[in-house]
């Protein structure tokens, strides 16, 4: 380990790679709710999350587990399903009264056409504003499933009513 008095060590989910503070600081400091959006190989989770002194709050928050409810039995980890979870949280987050947002996410590097961008897609045709380039949202195609198999734009439609009727 270094020695002497301009050794500086970092904050510890910064060596660990978890958190990039500079770009925390601008998004906080943003004075809107951050649109969270984590995905893994399986899941996708999205949280509309309020900043405050004494720690963040988590104001609504959608996972696509959630979407079985709803009659998705197929991948959870697949663009589609991102497009859904975006689109319930985006109508959760309508119906408690968010109607900005900045889009957070984390350590990802942003991909044209990805999965976090899929779920920026769905919250957005849900009634949030978030600001965005149209350049790198996923195709309409990709968004419905056609790419995948015949079977998944007929299923799709269906969870996309479904949670249009809830709302």
């Amino acid at each position: 380990m270094a020695r002497g008095p301009r050794y500086h060590v970092e904050f510890r989910r910064r060596r660990q790679g978890k958190t990039d503070f500079r770009l925390r600081k601008k998004l906080v400091t943003s004075d809107l709710p951050r649109a969270v959006v984590r995905c893994t190989s399986k899941n996708t989770t999205i949280q509309f999350i309020n900043f405050d002194l004494k720690g963040d709050t988590v104001a609504v928050a959608a996972t696509t587990r959630e979407l079985v409810k709803l009659g998705w039995n197929k991948a959870t980890g697949n663009t589609p399903s991102a497009y859904l979870v975006g689109y319930l949280a985006g109508k959760r987050a309508a119906e408690s009264g968010i109607k900005r947002a900045v889009l957070d996410i984390g350590l990802r590097s942003p991909t044209k056409g990805s999965k976090v961008f899929a779920a920026l897609k769905g919250m957005v045709d849900a009634g949030v504003d978030i600001p965005h380039s149209e350049d790198i949202l996923p195709t309409e195609e990709r968004i419905s499933g056609s790419h995948i198999n015949d079977e998944i734009p007929k299923m799709f439609e269906s969870v996309v009513n479904k949670i249009k009727e809830d709302a």
